[in-house]
């Protein structure tokens, strides 16, 4: 049986990098919920809730197209969910927007 690898701080130091980066050059747009995992450790993550005008804004601050964002529903259909991933400076950075969809859009059906 193997044993697990320890990974250790500095082999998230691509991610890490990245959002110093972005700390200095996009300052000025929304905070996201942040995320940093030994998991997926070449990944930064920035997840907005209930504010999908602040995911637009990291998407163009980014120069993600508007072809690249994915949408998608879970709860049984109550939350949005939009998706995109850059490579930003030697790491992958996923911008991951989450919102409610009125209920009266999930009961009645106007899609």
């Amino acid at each position: 049986m193997n044993e697990p690898t320890t990974l250790h701080l500095n082999d998230l130091s691509g991610p890490l990098r990245v959002l110093r980066l972005l700390a200095a050059d996009f300052g000025h747009l929304p905070a996201p919920e942040l995320q940093v995992s030994p998991i997926d450790p070449g990944k930064l993550r920035l997840s907005f809730h209930d504010d999908l005008g602040a995911f637009e804004q990291w998407r163009a601050a980014l120069g993600i197209p508007d072809a690249a964002v994915s949408y998608g529903e879970q709860s049984a259909g109550r939350t949005r969910v939009l998706k995109a991933t850059v490579d930003y400076a030697g790491a992958s950075v996923a911008l991951i927007g989450f919102s409610d969809i009125p209920a009266a859009m999930v009961a009645g059906g106007a899609w």
